[in-house]
C-alpha cells in the first residue's frame, strides 16, 4: 500500500481482515505513520516505500494525484499496480498532467508507469463505505465494485481480491472503460448491487462506446 491518507489504511485493514499480508508506506519515515497504522489498520506493517513494494504481489496506489507525480516509476516497474486515485479538480486543484480531455486518470497513470500493469478499482467507493459495507459471498445485500484494466489476467487477479474482501465485481475490459468509474460517472459513489451496477454501466457505455464484461 502506497499512501496512508484516508483510503489507504482502510484498504489495508480490510485486506488484513481478509487474510492478506499487507505493508503500507507513505512518502517518508514509516515511524511517522506507525500510530495511524496501529489504530486504523492493525496487522499491517509500516515500511519504507521501497521495502513495502519489493516483495509485493499487488501494489496499491492511494495518494493524492499531485503526489503521484513525485512517485518514481522505477519503484513499481514490473509490478501489478492497483490505481485507487481520482482526479477531481474541485478537490485537488488543477494538475496539468491529468487535465487532459479524452483520457481517464488511470490511462494517464498507465502512461507514466509504462513498465507496470495497471488495474483500476476502489476509486468509486468512500473509505467508510468500503469498511462498513462488506458482505459475504451470496448475500443479497452485497455491493458491486468495478475493476478495469487492459490485461484480462491482471483484472481477474484484482477482482479475486476485491471479492475476497467482501464485494461482487463487474469487470471492465479496458482502462479506457474505467472512465465510467470516475467522478461524474454513473456508478461513482452510488451503492449498487451487481445487476444494477451492470445496468448503469451499460446505459452509459452505449454513448461512450466502452466495453464491460461480467
Amino acid at each position: 500500500m502506497l499512501g496512508a491518507g484516508h483510503m489507504g489504511p482502510i484498504i489495508a485493514r480490510v485486506a488484513v481482515e481478509a487474510g492478506y499480508q499487507v505493508s503500507i508506506a507513505a512518502s517518508g519515515d514509516p515511524e511517522k505513520i506507525a500510530l495511524i497504522v496501529q489504530v486504523l489498520a492493525p496487522g499491517a506493517e509500516p515500511l519504507w516505500a521501497g521495502d513495502a513494494v519489493a516483495d509485493a504481489d499487488l501494489v496499491v496506489l492511494s495518494m493524492p494525484v499531485h503526489r503521484f507525480m513525485s512517485l518514481d516509476p522505477e519503484l513499481v516497474a514490473d509490478k501489478l499496480v492497483v490505481d485507487t486515485m481520482n482526479y477531481w479538480p474541485p478537490v485537488d486543484g488543477v494538475v496539468t498532467t491529468f487535465d487532459e480531455d479524452g483520457y481517464g486518470s488511470s490511462e494517464i497513470v498507465a502512461r507514466r508507469l509504462s513498465r507496470s500493469t495497471i488495474v483500476k478499482t476502489f476509486n468509486h467507493i468512500g473509505y467508510h463505505e468500503l469498511d462498513e459495507e462488506r458482505q459475504t459471498a451470496g448475500s443479497p445485500l452485497r455491493r458491486a465494485l468495478g475493476v478495469a484494466g487492459d490485461d484480462p489476467a491482471a483484472v481477474d487477479t484484482v477482482a479475486e481480491v476485491v471479492e475476497h474482501i467482501g464485494y461482487d465485481t463487474v469487470r471492465l475490459t479496458s482502462l479506457r472503460a474505467g472512465r465510467l468509474l470516475e467522478p461524474g460517472g454513473p456508478v461513482f459513489g452510488v451503492p449498487l448491487q451487481r445487476v444494477e451496477f451492470e445496468r448503469a454501466l451499460h446505459a452509459d457505455s452505449i454513448t461512450r462506446g466502452e466495453g464491460i464484461q461480467s
